[in-house]
């Protein structure tokens, strides 16, 4: 909280702060955010104006998370600016800008709501460990990163899958040499056949 007593309500009086604050919890994305009870370093300009404080200032945090292409953990400083008006508890606006006002109570600002604000929705959704992380490979997982220039993978096409059952161990095994089939002609087990009888000699 911010105390603008020091301002005594006097429009144009201003003064500079730097504080730290601790980050509240769930402060930042899924990929990355600034661990809970980090410091937060608030460079603050605080300037007293007719409707009430006018708060301008950078917010320094540091980051934690991973690599969206590669998954390594991943860390460091970021920066946003952020301006915000804080209105007076007595002060009246019109039409329904009410709502969305941030008002001081008992001449005290809650700066987390801008920081919040400021901070998460400017953190990037995909970070990366750097610009041209080329991730892991789609087939085993290694990191290319750290893999062979030539690093691959021979995969089968799905589509010849069925041509290579019938060419598998499915496949009938020739006949010994020498053999006949059953039915063939040829000599039957006890001596040639007559072609005209159909009976075996002998």
């Amino acid at each position: 909280m911010l105390d603008t007593r020091a301002l005594g309500r006097q429009p144009g009086s201003s003064r500079r702060e730097k504080h730290k604050v601790p980050a509240p919890a769930d402060f930042g994305v899924e990929l990355v955010g600034v661990p809970e009870g980090a410091d937060i370093e608030l460079d603050l300009l605080l300037e007293a104006v007719l409707e009430g404080v006018l708060v301008s200032g950078t917010a320094t945090v540091p980051l934690t998370g991973e690599c969206a292409r590669c998954l390594d953990p991943i860390s460091s400083t970021f920066e946003a600016d952020f301006q915000e008006l804080f209105v007076y508890p007595d002060t009246r606006s019109g039409g329904n800008a009410e709502d969305d006002e941030l008002r001081l109570e008992d001449d005290l600002i809650d700066l987390e709501p801008v920081l919040r604000d400021a901070v998460v929705l400017a953190l990037p959704l995909s970070p990366l460990c750097r610009d041209d992380c080329p991730g892991l490979c789609p087939e085993c997982g290694a990191r290319l990163a750290d893999a062979e220039p030539d690093h691959h993978h021979d995969v089968a096409d799905p589509r010849w899958a069925a041509l290579k059952d019938l060419t598998g161990d499915g496949a009938t095994p020739n006949a010994a040499p020498g053999s006949s089939p059953r039915g063939s002609g040829g000599e039957g087990p006890r001596g040639p056949i007559d072609p005209r009888e159909g009976k075996q000699e002998g």
